[in-house]
């Protein structure tokens, strides 16, 4: 008989970080919403997954984007906000999509305090940066996905050799997930909870 070694599942996240963010930090985490398909992800607190697994994070930062170091994630997310894949999609499309590599910053951010590379502050301080660019350049979450998902293309068309069922998500997994993000009937999308506008008015509690 085979054996299966089961993974202890870790507590909620929301034990360890039982503040419910306000609406502006909502807002900001909700950024990287695209990225996070996984079924164990969370789109509403700082803390990357619904529950505690750090680890997860770490191997993540390690094997997607070779981070293992708090200075390679800070260089990483400085280059992401400078120029990021934005830049090679211009060259090739004349639109640079701020919206792929925005949630990719908030998503590197995000596993960066999930496994302690950063501290809950600097975690936030890192969305705060990456805020005026994106508010000035969308003005609903569905032109920022639609920026999300041309700049994803680009990034996908650079990947020769790989066919599309080896990719984290086929192009049609991420099409039907931003669906139902967009969804007005889905009470569980983080960009329902958190209109688009929800940054440009006074923060407050949830």
């Amino acid at each position: 008989m085979a054996l299966f070694r089961w993974k202890r599942r870790g507590p909620k996240a929301a034990r360890r970080y039982p503040v419910p963010l306000t609406t502006h930090q909502l807002w900001m985490v909700s950024l990287s919403a695209p990225v996070s398909r996984d079924k164990g992800a969370s789109r509403t607190t700082l803390y990357p997954y619904a529950r505690i697994d750090d680890d997860s994070a770490r191997r993540w930062l390690a094997d997607q984007w070779e981070i293992t170091s708090r200075e390679q994630l800070v260089d990483r997310l400085d280059e992401l906000s400078r120029s990021g894949y934005r830049a090679r999609a211009y060259r090739l499309t004349g639109v640079a999509p701020l919206a792929w590599d925005a949630a990719l910053y908030v998503d590197i951010a995000r596993r960066g305090f999930g496994c302690g590379l950063i501290g809950e502050g600097d975690a936030w301080t890192a969305l705060k940066n990456i805020v005026p660019a994106v508010a000035r350049t969308y003005s609903s979450w569905q032109e920022y996905a639609d920026h999300y998902l041309l700049g994803r293309q680009v990034w996908r068309e650079g990947l020769r050799g790989s066919e599309d069922s080896e990719l984290p998500a086929s192009q049609a997994v991420a099409d039907a997930h931003l669906r139902a993000l967009l969804d007005t009937e889905n009470r569980s999308s983080p960009w329902n909870q958190a209109p688009w506008d929800t940054i440009s008015h006074p923060d407050r509690t949830r």
